[in-house]
């Protein structure tokens, strides 16, 4: 068993490449996204905050 070659599948060594056409119909910048998030942080902490007022 010791004089068997070791044989390994040839290949591309699990490279694999994906089309990068694909394009999307909406497209946001970095600081739109920053932005929108920390807006929505700001209305989560002010609902806990502030929401049983509101709500009451």
């Amino acid at each position: 068993m010791a004089d068997e070659p070791l044989r390994v599948p040839s290949g591309q060594g699990g490279l694999v490449r994906y089309s990068e056409e694909s394009t999307s119909k909406l497209k946001f910048s970095p600081g739109t996204i920053v932005v929108v998030a920390i807006i929505i942080m700001a209305l989560v902490i002010a609902l806990n905050v502030f929401g049983m007022r509101f709500f009451s």
